[in-house]
């Protein structure tokens, strides 16, 4: 399908003002029209194909470390997905997907006390997570309830502010920092990889039960993913770097709710650092597309697999 020029200006149109309204605290978007054709536009049109295939729901994996602009790519791909395609976008976060703090503190006295700390695979509501993209993707549709999560409270908000699908997707695009990553090898979880490891977890029962919980429930989940789109980010450096700057623009938006400090943000970081670097060097193997993000925070290249 190519895109007619009226098509294109809408997408145009939406797309800069999105961008817009996301310059906030941080460096205006570089070369906006030029990335809109190289990646946007093209990743668009893959969806589409895979969508015309059999015209079933499809779900599309964005992965990448924190702060390596998912939400932002995924908003940009809902508005050429709907201007350009005409196709309707449901977007959710595995993020949203959390364990309640009740059911963390749980976690963390029974097995370890990491686990109150959200993040990992175990910290989410696996089965919820399960059930919500199966309803998504069934061909009988009935109105699906997706969960949001409060980072400013550190907990799940009330169903009031829950996601209501009325009406069945074309696509859905299935976002987070650990989506479709693979487990690691036994061999690989006896050293530890930074001060968090060495200090709270000697035993190593934190990083082997994250590694089981990856390894059964979350596979099963990934194995949903029609196509998986990885944001690979120059180094692990980076993740620290952009996720601070994605705090800061929290302060900003936030209104008063609590946000972390530079320190909080550091020591928060050590608990997704083994599997970002694990999925730094592995997963671009197995994702459908890679996109390489340059150390300016821009999209450097694509390559479709």
């Amino acid at each position: 399908m190519k895109l007619d020029s009226l098509n294109y200006q809408k997408i145009k149109r939406n797309y800069l003002k999105f961008l817009k309204s996301q310059e906030i605290m941080s460096e205006p978007f570089r070369d906006k029209l030029g990335q809109l054709n190289r990646f946007y536009l093209p990743i668009g049109k893959m969806i589409n194909d895979e969508y015309l295939k059999n015209k079933k729901t499809k779900i599309i994996g964005l992965t990448g470390g924190q702060g390596s602009g998912k939400s932002t790519i995924s908003n940009i791909l809902k508005i050429v997905l709907k201007d350009g395609f005409g196709l309707n976008t449901v977007i959710f976060s595995i993020d949203d997907f959390y364990k309640t703090f009740k059911e963390r503190k749980l976690m963390s006295k029974k097995i370890n006390p990491l686990f109150l700390t959200r993040g990992v695979p175990g910290t989410h509501d696996a089965r919820m997570l399960h059930s919500c993209i199966n309803n998504l993707k069934k061909l009988k549709f009935k109105k699906t309830m997706i969960p949001k999560f409060d980072k400013s409270i550190d907990d799940r908000s009330p169903k009031s502010k829950w996601i209501k699908v009325n009406k069945k997707p074309h696509i859905v695009i299935f976002e987070g920092w650990c989506v479709g990553v693979t487990p690691q090898r036994k061999k690989d979880l006896v050293v530890p990889i930074n001060k968090l490891e060495k200090e709270k977890d000697k035993k190593k029962i934190w990083r082997s039960r994250v590694n089981k919980e990856l390894t059964n429930k979350y596979q099963k989940i990934f194995n949903l993913i029609d196509k998986l789109i990885f944001l690979k980010v120059p180094s692990f450096k980076y993740v620290f770097k952009w996720r601070l700057l994605q705090e800061k623009k929290l302060r900003i938006t936030s209104k008063g709710r609590k946000t972390m400090t530079d320190k909080e943000i550091e020591n928060f970081i050590m608990f997704y650092e083994r599997l970002s670097k694990h999925m730094l060097k592995n997963l671009y193997r197995k994702s459908d597309t890679v996109i390489d993000i340059d150390k300016k925070h821009r999209l450097k290249s694509i390559k479709f697999n």
